[in-house]
């Protein structure tokens, strides 16, 4: 008696398993607990779109980066980490020698202690990769209390954090 074999082909498909995430919200909070608001994150043919729209922070000029840790302990939100830098980059929008990817320009925030506006991260995305913000420490959204001066190392002499919030895959918005 002869066999005959059927081979299948077995195909891979990546990306079919988990969906492509597109936009996030990213709730931010002070070191008390409370919310601020929320951060919608959304990814762009370049980099990520921050749609900034907060209340409850001091007025004037803040510096808000990403950071490299996924946890947002109060009150000082150290276990945010460092400024997310996949590339060994510079600190500062100024720097010559390019900034962090988690560098952003400074938020001014009204008298009424609102602020809202769109920033773009040009150097990270949500897609898989190197300058992905899904790591597997997770990354978060960081705001501190003066401004960030462009270059002064580590964070632009931008003093304490003030707000922050956990960037996760479960806090979908929209795909």
């Amino acid at each position: 008696m002869k066999k005959s074999w059927m081979i299948i082909p077995l195909l891979i498909l990546t990306g079919c398993t988990e969906e492509n995430i597109r936009k996030i919200d990213v709730e931010m909070y002070n070191a008390v607990g409370d919310s601020l608001g929320k951060i919608k994150v959304a990814e762009q043919a370049k980099g990520v779109k921050l749609s900034v729209d907060l209340n409850g922070l001091p007025a004037g000029d803040h510096a808000i980066h990403i950071h490299d840790k996924g946890k947002c302990k109060a009150p000082d939100f150290k276990s945010a980490g460092n400024h997310f830098n996949p590339d060994n980059k510079e600190h500062g929008l100024l720097h010559p020698k390019g900034a962090h990817a988690g560098d952003l320009p400074n938020l001014m925030v009204g008298d009424d202690g609102s602020v809202k506006v769109d920033l773009t991260a040009p150097n990270v995305t949500l897609k898989d990769g190197k300058t992905s913000l899904f790591t597997k420490d997770g990354t978060t959204i960081v705001i501190d209390e003066g401004k960030d001066d462009g270059m002064t190392p580590p964070s632009g002499d931008s003093g304490k954090r003030i707000a922050c919030g956990e960037i996760t895959k479960d806090k979908k918005a929209n795909k």
